[in-house]
């Protein structure tokens, strides 16, 4: 039969509960990474609609090295390297690609990539179109990522070492040790790549991301996204003047990708605008992570201070029931399943955006309390 094993590894996920399928918007919001609510905001809507007033072009036209760099995106990368204080930026047309593109291009054979054990699934496709040895730590153990470079600088190694690390964890909700990150990268003349992805809008200094302290540094590069809490689409890497050069010789899913569309720069633009001028956004999204924190806390859910906290159940079918049971009260909530996560370690994701209030976290807690009964 056509496909047979195909069909085969799919019934095999349905028999696990682990087949992954799309579902409609549905219920309150507690699922969604537009954290700022800003992928609807009017002023967003304005800017898109000025930008094609002006002439923005809705397509590229080809790779960046062809004829598809635009002045919007040369703008973008000027003024996000300002913002974010870094010396260079580069407009990727995802997070995804532009994690695969560092992770793929930089670390050159002979460099060892020490990777946190939960980092996004695109730095794990890059290092394995990359050339250089890996070695994944425990999560936010600082102390292994030293020890695991200094054993393999005693072994002979006499490349670069290259710290991979996310500031906030998508599905765990906390902060990675970035200080003492960056003080084993000093300690090993390292580079330290840091995905800023959940981090860009919500915290730092004018929602810089929590490596904003850091930008800058010739040994750092940082990847702000656009297409969570700034509510629009692309991603930046901010990072030394070299490193972007670099990336435009040799990055090959930059190089042969299509560049992402002006108007999409444009928006991104705008987005940054709002980031500095309406701060009360975020003031607004930390009361709600200081509310949730005490309500859904003593449910089970992990506080984590951030705008993501787990509620682990562990089985999947159990997650997966009672994602059904708190859906069924009005409410988006989703089951995350192994391999996304770790396996025994399913999950209700719950994700704190401006789309809801506290009596939203209220009423969400009262039917999380009821189905867990």
């Amino acid at each position: 039969m056509l496909l047979a094993s195909h069909r085969d590894h799919l019934a095999a996920l349905a028999a696990r509960d682990r087949l992954r399928t799309l579902a409609p918007r549905r219920g309150v919001d507690f699922s969604s990474n537009d954290y700022l609510a800003l992928a609807a905001a009017p002023r967003l809507r304005a800017a898109a609609t000025a930008a094609l007033e002006r002439g923005v072009a809705l397509g590229s036209g080809g790779s960046r090295l062809l004829r598809g760099n635009d002045p919007e995106h040369e703008a973008l990368e000027a003024e996000g390297a300002r913002f974010f204080g870094s010396a260079a930026a580069l407009f990727f047309g995802s997070g995804y690609a532009a994690n695969t593109a560092l992770f793929a291009a930089l670390p050159q054979a002979g460099d060892l990539l020490v990777y946190d054990s939960l980092v996004h699934a695109s730095a794990h496709d890059g290092m394995r179109l990359g050339r250089a040895e890996t070695v994944a730590t425990p999560h936010n153990d600082a102390d292994a990522v030293d020890t695991t470079v200094a054993a393999w600088r005693a072994r002979g190694g006499t490349g670069t070492p290259w710290i991979a690390v996310e500031s906030l964890y998508s599905m765990d909700g906390d902060r990675a040790p970035l200080a003492d990150l960056a003080a084993v990268a000093e300690r090993h003349d390292a580079m330290l790549v840091i995905d800023e992805a959940h981090a860009t809008g919500v915290w730092g200094e004018r929602g810089r991301g929590l490596a904003d302290t850091l930008d800058g540094r010739e040994n750092v590069i940082t990847l702000k996204t656009f297409g969570k809490a700034l509510g629009c689409e692309g991603a930046l890497v901010c990072c030394s003047r070299l490193v972007r050069d670099f990336l435009v010789a040799r990055a090959r899913p930059f190089i042969f990708s299509t560049a992402p569309a002006p108007l999409a720069a444009a928006v991104a633009r705008a987005a940054l605008a709002m980031l500095a001028d309406e701060p009360e956004r975020r003031e607004r999204l930390h009361a709600l992570i200081a509310h949730a924190s005490a309500r859904l806390g003593p449910l089970g859910a992990t506080v984590t201070w951030t705008q993501v906290m787990p509620l682990l159940v562990g089985d999947d079918r159990a997650a997966l029931d009672l994602a059904v049971a708190v859906q069924r009260a009005g409410f988006d909530v989703r089951a995350i399943r192994p391999p996304t996560v770790p396996a025994g370690s399913a999950r209700l994701r719950l994700s704190l955006t401006l789309h809801v209030g506290t009596a939203d976290i209220d009423a969400l807690a009262v039917a999380v309390a009821e189905a867990r009964r």
